[in-house]
């Protein structure tokens, strides 16, 4: 990818709709399993809290966004000048490491269909996943 104004976050494995999961869904999903220390999952209520009240969900604005029938493999990714959002996601990105979940950081100037757009983010369909 390039160096581009979007980043992006994410595991290294697809799921089961071929798309690789953002690291609040990986997660999210270690904290549904009960496999996070308590300090852990004091971080993740903390700072999803703080996460649902600095910017806006997508799928609030449009229920059909994350639709598995019409977006199976749809993605957020941050605008890089979101910086006040980017710069927590370092915490979340240590539990993934702690717990042997490979993660990887993009950056791109396109990366893909947009569905969505607000100041801080973009949801795509990702151009792989492009018919």
């Amino acid at each position: 990818m390039d160096d581009g104004p979007y980043l992006r976050f994410q595991g290294t494995a697809r799921n089961e709709r071929g798309a690789f999961p953002g690291i609040f869904v990986l997660v999210n999903g270690l904290a549904r399993e009960g496999k996070l220390t308590a300090e852990q999952e004091r971080f993740r209520r903390l700072n999803n809290d703080w996460y649902d009240a600095a910017y806006t969900n997508p799928s609030h604005v449009d229920p059909s966004i994350y639709d598995r029938e019409l977006h199976p493999t749809a993605v957020a990714w941050f605008k890089s000048s979101a910086e006040h959002l980017t710069g927590r996601v370092g915490g979340y990105l240590d539990i993934l490491t702690a717990h042997g979940i490979d993660w990887v950081r993009l950056s791109s100037s396109d990366p893909g269909r947009v569905l969505y757009e607000d100041a801080v983010q973009i949801v795509v369909v990702p151009h792989e996943a492009v018919q």
